[in-house]
This record gives structure tokens, sequence and C-alpha cells, in this order.
């Protein structure tokens, strides 16, 4: 070694850095039109335009989340300004993916491609931008093309700037604006735009396309698993791969592969054989074996509204097999047994009254201050009306002249000569409840507990001489109260009954009669020289509970 030529032995070579993972909704956006599922209608418009050189100056693209707005916004970029591997192509429905075009609108760096977020650029001075800056041609693209995404967050001064651009843009120019809520943007701007609604993607589609996510990310997965996070995504590419992306992630934790019943408690969904269990019981009329399944599921974390949810969509997907509808995808064999018996057992009105009840049930429980019990009186009522006679067999009974036995009229043979006439005892009128508390335990004994309650809480009673209540309400009516009041009370007792709500004062609520009458008995015990003297004795002493003696 000399002097003239010291060693260097450089920089120490450095481990490779580890690629940034990259989600799967970035991952798997859609390249081509070929890759944009669910859009066919679309797409064969575009290609169509491209080919007869019949391109619009503007479009607009609508739709719920994560069905391709901006995906597409792009790709239509890319199919403007491809130049083919050669660099002599032209626009095309079908853009090559390796020329300096496309490859640099794929990685958001073209200079002639600027996509703008509406949401973070409102006014009117952002639109002024553009203005001036599409008077310039492109730099080296065939057209300079605008992307705005959410557009219809754009200020009403930012639209109106917009609009002489908009109607005769130069002609190296292209407008692209995406938009979740089309309903807000101006009728002006919608009549200078070629409108594209892109539609919710279907379910089997859905699961179709992530079955060649999971084969592509190496992961298997069962088909029903897939299915379900298809229903969940509801329509949205975007959202389901991002559910897919979870449910992946939690199988590594697990081991295995992407199971249905670990999906389902990924999501919160109830298990559906248990829902067609717990549905089976509401129509046999089992109160006590429904409302043990119900609290089984809400052992298990269950939420009482996905519940309802899911018998409301037992009920949807009977009527539909009663109609005669093929199975949905995901939906196993015991499943399509199960909903092909009940379709054959139940009738249309049925269906209705039972979709009826749980939606009714489905929108209490989501406003209530106790969900869970809310949805055990949803299906107790549930139970009670299936325990009904149809009304619609009533009524052709009733003009048939047929009637049930108990309801038929007795009626004397008529005499053989003429006689007397002979005095029929008055039939005696059924008993009326004596007071208040009486009335709301007569609900009670008759199943009307959601009812029993809601009079317990709410009459604060002015007058009571049955079959007349007049009452203050201790807060707002339920919907319907009255008239529900009135028909129970009338069903029951045979009785038509007055049920009247009045401004003014009345008497406390039985609850809140029951509430004094507690702290009262409360007071007396805490007065007591013994509980005192423990109190004193023991000064961070709570009382529980108590119970009052035989002698007292």
């Amino acid at each position: 070694m000399t002097d003239e030529s010291p060693l260097d032995l450089g920089e120490p070579p450095q481990p490779a850095k580890a690629e940034a993972y990259r989600v799967l909704a970035r991952k798997y956006r859609p390249k081509t039109f070929s890759e944009l599922i669910g859009q066919d209608a679309m797409v064969t418009t575009l290609g169509n335009a491209i080919k007869r050189d019949r391109l619009a100056h503007a479009f607009l693209l609508t739709g719920v989340r994560g069905v391709g707005k901006t995906s597409t916004a792009r790709l239509i970029a890319k199919a403007l300004n491809c130049i083919g591997p050669d660099g002599q192509g032209g626009p095309t429905i079908d853009p090559c993916g390796v020329c300096e075009p496309c490859r640099a609108i794929s990685e958001g760096r073209h200079i002639d491609v600027i996509e703008m977020d509406a949401a973070s650029h409102t006014g009117i001075d952002d639109v002024r931008e553009i203005i001036e800056a599409s008077r310039y041609a492109a730099v080296s693209a065939r057209y300079k093309i605008y992307i705005i995404d959410e557009v219809h967050m754009l200020s009403k001064a930012a639209f109106n700037g917009l609009l002489k651009t908009l109607e005769e843009p130069p002609s190296h120019v292209k407008f692209l604006f995406a938009t979740t809520e089309v309903h807000k943007v101006p009728v002006t701007v919608l009549s200078r735009c070629q409108r594209f609604d892109l539609r919710r993607i279907p379910a089997d589609l859905l699961a179709e396309h992530f079955a060649h996510v999971v084969e592509a990310e190496g992961v298997t997965a069962e088909p029903e698993a897939l299915a379900l996070v298809a229903r969940a995504a509801e329509g949205s590419a975007r959202d389901g791969l991002s559910i897919l992306d979870q449910a992946i992630a939690h199988a590594d934790i697990e081991g295995g592969g992407v199971r249905a019943d670990m999906v389902r408690a990924m999501l919160g969904l109830s298990d559906r054989g248990a829902i067609r269990e717990l549905f089976g019981l509401l129509l046999k009329g089992e109160g006590q074996g429904a409302l043990k399944a119900l609290r089984a599921q809400y052992d298990l974390g269950v939420d009482p509204q996905a519940v309802l949810k899911t018998l409301l969509e037992t009920v949807h997907a009977v009527t539909l097999t009663k109609l005669g509808t093929a199975p949905q995808p995901g939906q196993s064999g015991e499943e399509v047994r199960d909903l092909e018996e009940w379709a054959a057992a139940l009738s249309f009105p049925a269906l209705h009254r039972l979709w009826q009840l749980l939606l009714k049930g489905h929108d209490e429980v989501a406003r209530a201050a106790m969900p869970i019990e809310s949805c055990e009186m949803a299906l107790l009522r549930v139970i009670h009306a299936s325990q009904l006679p149809d009304p619609g067999d009533l009524a052709r009974r009733l003009a048939s002249g047929e009637m049930p036995a108990a309801a038929a009229p007795v009626q004397a043979p008529a005499p053989a000569v003429p006689s007397a006439p002979v005095a029929q005892a008055e039939p005696e009128p059924p008993a009326l409840p004596a007071d208040l508390p009486a009335m709301v335990q007569m609900l009670q004994d008759r199943n009307r507990f959601a009812l029993a309650e809601e009079v317990r809480s709410i009459v604060r009673l002015r007058e009571y001489d049955a079959p007349k209540i007049e009452f203050a309400a201790a807060r707002a009516l339920p919907y319907d109260f009255l008239r529900e009041l009135g028909a129970a009370l009338r069903e029951i007792t045979g009785v038509n009954w007055q049920v009247r709500a009045v401004e003014g004062e009345g008497q406390p609520t039985l609850r809140e009669q029951g509430e004094s009458e507690a702290a009262a008995e409360k007071a007396a015990v805490m007065a007591s020289p013994l509980v005192a003297a423990a109190m004193d004795a023991f000064p961070d002493a709570e009382l529980v509970g108590w119970k009052r003696s035989r002698s007292n």
C-alpha cells in the first residue's frame, strides 16, 4: 500500500429497508378498467366515447363511498393521456400502464394531472388558480386534467367562478369531478357535465373479488367468511377490503385462515344459527326459551339491536324464499332448509306483521335507556301477537257467516205456540279494575308488560272512574300511547274506555309513589336507634338493603 493509493473500503453494507406495508384498499386499487368491478355500463359508455372521439369536457362521478369514483377518475386520466409502449398510441379504454404518462399518473406525480381535494380547497381563490392555470397548454401530456374530489364541498362563490370555464374550457383541458352527495352540487354545474352514477357493488361480485385478493396474499379463507365480509361492506369495495385486512390480521394471530365464526365475532355479528333458533322459538310462542336465547347472545357481547336486525333479515329472507327467489351467496344448506320450511308455514300477512313488530322493536331499542330489557319486551310482544288470530281469516269467516262457537250468539228455539214473553237475564258487565294499580296489574296479567310499565311511569292521575281515565303526562307521551292503551283496555274488558291526557298537574305516578314510599321507609330505618348507633360506630358504612319485620 502506497501513500498515493490509500485503501478505501467505502461505506459499510446497510441492511435493506423493509418495504412499508400497504393496506389492501390501496394495494388492490384497479389499475385498468377491466379491474373495475360492478361498473360495466359506465366502462362501455366511456369506451364507445373514446372510440368515436366524442369525449365530454367534464365528467361527474357520483356514488356511495368506496365504489371507485377517484380510481375511475385516474383511469380516465390514463385512458386520455396514454401513448402506448411505443409512444405512438392515442386515447384508449385499455391504457397500457407501461408508458411514462400511465406510470406517472398511477404514482400521482404527473405534472399535467392535478388532483385537488375540495374539502380543504373550498374557496374562490382556489378556483381562480385553476382558471388561470387552465389557459396554459399541457406540459407533456395530451390533456391537462383536473380531478376535484368531493366537489360538493366547494363554496357557492367557487362554483359560480368555475361555471364559465367549465362550460367552454380550452380544448386541452378536461375536468373530472367526484362526489358522494350529488344533490349538493348546483344544477348549473350538473348541466355542464357528463354524469356517471357508480353503482353499489353486488355482494357476490365483492366476495369473488375478495377471493382473488386472499389468494394473491397467500391466505386461505372460507367462502362463508368472504360472504360475511362482502355483506358487511354494503356495496363498497374499499370498506370490504379494510374489513378483510382486519380479518387477515386476526387470522394470523389465531392461526389458520379466515374463518366465518372469526369474522362474525370480529364484526360483532350474532351467530346466524343461534338467531334461527331464536326465530323458531318466537314462532312457537316459547317466551322463556326465547328470552334465554336472547340473553345467551347478549352475554356473548352481541348488541340487542344487532339481534333484532338479524331477525329482520331472517323475516326478509323467508319472504324472498316464499316468493321463489334464489338463495343468497353465503347461505348454508341448513339455513336454506329452515327458510324453506318457514316460508311454507307462514303466510304473507303473518310475515308482514312479524316485520312490523320487529321493526318497531328495533326502533325502540335504538333509543331505549335499557336496550336489553326493551329487546326482551319487543320479543314478548312478537310472541303475544303470534298467538292472535289472523285478521284476514277472521274477516273472511265473519263475511261467510262462520263464527267461533264461543263467540256465536245462542238463540232460544221459537216456541210452537204463542206464549208470554220470557225475560232473559242481562249478561253481567265485565269486572273493571277498581283503581289505577289494579288496571296496571290487569295489563301485566294479560302480558302487556311494556304498556303496563309505561302507565306506571307516565300517568299522573287526575280522575279515575272506570271506564274513564283522565291524567297529566309525567313526560312526552310515546307515539300512539293513548290509542294503544285504549285498544288494550277495550280488548281485555270488552268495554270502550275514554282515555284522555290533559294539561296541568296530577297525582304522582305509581313509580314516583313507589320511590317515595321506599325513600320514606329507608329514612325510618336510618332513624331507628339500632341503625343510627351502627352508622355512628362505622361512619363509612352504607345501607344497601333492609327487610321489614313481620311485627311491623
